[in-house]
């Protein structure tokens, strides 16, 4: 996602001993087996050549991608694995290689119109082949709750939205893409970390989707921010800057990026009306991990 006329910077980071030697041992297993089918694991690397037959066409003007000119991370081992959520069944882990298939699979459920005014646009989901854990009909589901939420896009009567199927005809498309596939359809290999908007795809990418980023401590909230920030470029939003320190941020500030004093917020609309801030944006480095 970047400046106008060119590509933007569109777009997380625990016993006691016992009265006697049995007992002490029984509690050890106990919480060794917790500690241990409490994790999760989520699988990087590369894994194959991007493929191409059944890829979304690439639209590479106006890229709305998280560009800087410096980058600056911990290694991508260092970040702990987080529990799949959201779509997913419980206990089920999201698995990625760093380079997906490049076809993806689209949900065919259609669903309501959500808004009660303004112009209609139509919209599919998609999931690369390559992602394991994440059924592309419950995370469809979870798309359209997030922009059918009254404090998003379609509760100010300015937007309708609809997810439609494979075969309908559709106004943009969300795709959740692996970190090199995002690379390729934001015309920007150089970022595996953001999500974007290029032309009339809304690119998530599965790595900010599993991991979030360090200042949001909820997932779940990062993840509507994901959705809300990326499919408001696509209705024509453009970046925004904190308006006060300890205050909301702005959906459309690069919050992936960097907060700048304004707290971590997920949605458009803030006590029942559109927050806004002054358009611009921070030059705040990528960080180079996936």
């Amino acid at each position: 996602m970047g400046r106008r006329g060119k590509r933007e910077r569109g777009l997380h980071r625990r016993r006691r001993a016992s009265r006697a030697s049995s007992l002490t041992l029984l509690v050890l297993v106990v919480a060794v087996g917790l500690a241990t089918g409490g994790a999760y694991a989520v699988r990087r690397g590369a894994a194959g050549l991007l493929a191409t037959a059944g890829t979304p066409a690439t639209t590479p003007p106006q890229a709305t991608n998280d560009r800087a000119r410096s980058a600056a991370s911990r290694p991508a081992g260092d970040r702990p694995a987080v529990p799949a959520a959201g779509g997913v069944a419980a206990g089920t882990e999201i698995t990625y290689p760093a380079r997906g298939k490049g076809s993806f699979r689209t949900a065919t459920t259609v669903s309501g119109v959500a808004g009660r005014g303004g112009r209609l646009l139509r919209y599919r989901v998609a999931v690369e082949e390559g992602i394991a854990g994440v059924d592309v009909e419950p995370f469809a589901r979870q798309v359209t709750a997030i922009l059918a939420d009254p404090r998003g896009w379609t509760g100010g009567g300015e937007w309708r939205l609809q997810r439609v199927g494979r075969d309908d005809p559709a106004d943009f498309t969300v795709l959740l893409a692996t970190p090199v596939t995002r690379g390729r359809l934001c015309a920007d290999t150089s970022d595996h970390y953001t999500s974007c908007r290029n032309g009339d795809q809304v690119v998530i990418n599965v790595a900010r989707w599993v991991h979030g980023v360090p200042h949001f401590p909820d997932l779940a909230q990062y993840r509507q921010y994901l959705i809300n920030h990326e499919v408001g470029h696509r209705l024509g939003r453009e970046h925004e800057r904190c308006t006060r320190a300890g205050g909301p941020a702005p959906v459309m500030q690069q919050q992936t990026l960097g907060l700048h004093g304004c707290t971590p917020n997920a949605w458009p609309r803030v006590a029942g009306a559109l927050h806004t801030g002054p358009r611009g944006q921070y030059d705040d480095p990528i960080p180079a991990e996936h």
